[in-house]
C-alpha cells in the first residue's frame, strides 16, 4: 500500500511546483511528441502536472491520471474542470473519475484527460504504459526504492519527464543551530519506505540518471527548487510543521529541541523573516533511436 496524501497539501504546493519546475525541458519533450500526443501520468495527485504542461505542449493531446487515491483522481477532475472554466476553456464532459472522460476545448485543440486508479507500488512492467507517447510524473520518484527505479526503467519504451524530485540542496535562512538535528531527522524520514521499499529520497536524481543512462536514453537534468519566499506564510509554516513533526518521530531524545526549533521558525515566518529553499531536480530522458 503507498503512502497517501493530502489534497489540500497538494493545492498549497501545487503553485510552487509550477514556478520551480524546468518550462526548458518541457519544451524539448513537447517538440519530440506527435501532433496529438498520449501522456501517462503517473501518481497525479490531483492534476496539477496536467495543468501546468498541456499548455506548454499546446495542442490536441490526451492525457490518462494514474494514482492509487480514487478521492485524489476525483479531485483532480473537479480542479482541472474548474482550472479549464476559468482560463475561458470550455468544458465539454465531465464525470468520476475512471468512468467517464474530462474534455477540454482549447482554441489550441481539444484536451482529453481519463484517469485509472493504479498500485503504483506494485511492479512497474504491469502499469498501464504501452498506447502512451511520454511517461510523466511529479514528486513521485524520491519515494520510490533503487530496485523500483531498476524495474521501470527496463520496461519504459517512451520518453519520461520527471519532474521535482528531491535532492538534498536544502536552506533555511536564517540559519538556524539546531537545522542539522532538524535535517538529519528530516533525511531518515526521506530513506523510510513509502510503499515501494526503502525510499530513495534525496539520491532519487542520480540513481534515476544512471538507470535511465545504462538502458541507452539520452538524459538531461536541471535544477527545479522550490524557493519559499517570506511572504509565503501558509507554506512556509506547512514546511516548519512538516519537517519538525517527522524529525521528532525519528529522533525522540531530541523531542525538546526540534520543538524550541519548531517555535522560532514559526514565528519568523509569521513575521515574514523566513525563507526556505527546498532542492529538486528534474529530469527529462529521450529513449535509444529504433
Amino acid at each position: 500500500m503507498t503512502e497517501t496524501f493530502d489534497g489540500d497539501w497538494l493545492a498549497l504546493r501545487a503553485p510552487f511546483d509550477a514556478m520551480a519546475r524546468s518550462a526548458a525541458l518541457a519544451q524539448r519533450l513537447s517538440a519530440m511528441l506527435p501532433a496529438r500526443p498520449r501522456l501517462l501520468d503517473l501518481g497525479a495527485g490531483t492534476g496539477s502536472l496536467f495543468r501546468w504542461l498541456a499548455p506548454i505542449i499546446g495542442r490536441a493531446q490526451a492525457w490518462t491520471f494514474a494514482d492509487a487515491d480514487a478521492d485524489l483522481l476525483a479531485r483532480a477532475f473537479a480542479d482541472t474542470a474548474a482550472w479549464a472554466e476559468a482560463n475561458g476553456f470550455t468544458v465539454t464532459a465531465a464525470g468520476v473519475a475512471g468512468s467517464r472522460a474530462l474534455l477540454i476545448d482549447t482554441p489550441s485543440g481539444a484536451w482529453r484527460v481519463d484517469a485509472v486508479i493504479a498500485d503504483l507500488a506494485g511492479a512497474p512492467e504491469t502499469m498501464p504504459l504501452a498506447h502512451t507517447d511520454a511517461v510523466v510524473c511529479s514528486a513521485l520518484l524520491d519515494l520510490v526504492s533503487a530496485a523500483w527505479i531498476g524495474r521501470f526503467v527496463a520496461a519504459l519504451r517512451t520518453p519520461l519527464l520527471a519532474c521535482l524530485s528531491v535532492d538534498g540542496r536544502d536552506a533555511f535562512r536564517p540559519a538556524h543551530k539546531l537545522d542539522r538535528v532538524v535535517s538529519s531527522g528530516f533525511r531518515r524520514d526521506q530513506g523510510r519506505d513509502k510503499g515501494f521499499g526503502p525510499a530513495l529520497g534525496p539520491r532519487a536524481p542520480a540513481v534515476l540518471h544512471e538507470a535511465l543512462a545504462a538502458h541507452g536514453f539520452a538524459v538531461s537534468s536541471a535544477a527545479s527548487d522550490w524557493c519559499i519566499p517570506p511572504t509565503a506564510a501558509a507554506m512556509l509554516s506547512a514546511l516548519v510543521d512538516g519537517h519538525a513533526r517527522v524529525a521528532a518521530a525519528h529522533l525522540p531524545g531530541r523531542r525538546s529541541d526540534i520543538a524550541a526549533w519548531e517555535q522560532v521558525r514559526l514565528r519568523q515566518a509569521a513575521m515574514a523573516r523566513l525563507a526556505i529553499r527546498i532542492g529538486h531536480r528534474d529530469i527529462l530522458a529521450l529513449p535509444p533511436a529504433g
